[in-house]
């Protein structure tokens, strides 16, 4: 298997060992699953899929952060407890999954569950030497002492500034050695959960907890770490930093495995700017094996737009899968390309190609066979 890697700028050979840790960015529960948060997970399920089909045990880790500046904004909203807020989107996260066929990951830490390690980890890059407390109770990394912070993006300075800004940073705030330093703890606001730590009553930035929760449930170092590609930079450079100088060992993550932004009228769906296309609203309107297959006609890593009429043409090219699904004919010389497909970069549309080929063919049991390993059935 050969797989794109963020970190190199190309695809490279991936071998993994017989256990394979992978490790995905999850949601922040505070609105329902959109198509976006859909094709990013479908995806890593494939991989996982594709995987275990060649015989390794792979350990799935996908974070849940149930408590951040978003969350805790929607709640006040809607008047309701950050934590029911949370309990109420994940629930529903994890019926639409279901839904969509996804194999659960083996491990969905929280970062309310995780506070302990977390304040040990931002206690133990103080001690490194590479982050700093202000006086109003923050503290940072230095990304000038910790060094290589950009390595993964390679962003010019001007354009990691306005990323880091427009993606929750602070680059003005006082007390900061460096714009570009990022938050491990924070005070609370009146009314906001908070523990007590070493830097006083707060709670943790963001970058920190995936740090932490990979390390913990995986070790230190991952076979696959991924997620979206607006997450890139600074997220997961935050994440790189603090992982390698916890533990001493390089890299945090083998392989960097990003998937696109998926569009709607020329605009990235974003929950600021309301453009979302929710999958519990797709799925009332076409069956969930539809919705998958139009996921993953679009490869991973390509942005692309949502459109109905693509929709519906996955939907019928879904149902003329599930007609011919019923035959017993065969075509055992498609399962080359099949696999040769999802070998090279993990590419399911070539691989639903030749889906639909077995289809075409009237090979049912070959095309049970082979659709299989993308997580359809036709029952």
């Amino acid at each position: 298997m050969r797989l794109f890697d963020t970190s190199a700028r190309a695809v490279r050979p991936f071998q993994p060992g017989p256990v394979v840790g992978v490790y995905v960015c999850g949601i922040t529960p505070y609105d329902a699953t959109h198509l976006g948060h859909a094709f990013t997970y479908v995806a890593f399920d494939v991989l996982v899929r594709v995987l275990e089909r060649r015989g390794h045990a792979v350990r799935y880790v996908r974070n849940i952060t149930d408590v951040d500046d978003d969350i805790l904004a929607k709640a006040r909203e809607l008047g309701v407890d950050f934590r029911d807020l949370a309990r109420a989107e994940v629930e529903r996260f994890a019926r639409d999954n279901e839904s969509l066929g996804l194999r659960p990951p083996d491990v969905e830490p929280r970062v309310t569950e995780t506070m302990p390690a977390i304040i040990e980890a931002v206690r133990g890059l103080v001690h490194a030497g590479i982050a700093y407390p202000t006086r109003d109770g923050r503290v940072y990394v230095d990304t000038r002492a910790a060094g290589q912070f950009g390595r993964l993006s390679r962003l010019e300075r001007e354009e990691a500034l306005r990323q880091f800004a427009e993606k929750g940073g602070d680059p003005g705030a006082p007390g900061k050695r460096d714009a570009l330093d990022f938050l491990l703890w924070q005070p609370s606001a009146p009314g906001e959960p908070r523990w007590d730590s070493d830097f006083g009553p707060g709670r943790p930035g963001w970058h920190i907890e995936c740090s932490v929760m990979a390390q913990r449930h995986i070790g230190a170092t991952i076979d696959v770490h991924g997620g979206g590609n607006d997450l890139v930079f600074p997220h997961h450079e935050a994440e790189i930093v603090q992982a390698e100088h916890l533990t001493g060992q390089a890299p945090f993550a083998r392989f960097w495995m990003h998937t696109g932004m998926v569009s709607l009228d020329g605009q990235k769906m974003s929950k600021s700017l309301g453009n979302l296309v929710f999958v519990s609203d797709l799925l009332e309107r076409f069956e969930p094996g539809a919705v998958r297959r139009y996921l993953i006609e679009h490869h991973y890593r390509r942005d692309w737009a949502f459109t109905d009429e693509g929709l519906e043409e996955a939907a019928a090219g879904f149902k003329q899968w599930r007609d011919a699904a019923g035959g017993d004919g065969t075509r055992p010389e498609l399962a080359a390309g099949f696999h040769a497909a999802l070998d090279d970069d993990l590419d399911t549309p070539g691989a639903l190609r030749v889906l639909d080929e077995a289809a075409a063919a009237g090979a049912g049991a070959t095309l049970r066979e082979l659709a299989e390993v993308l997580g359809f059935t036709f029952a």
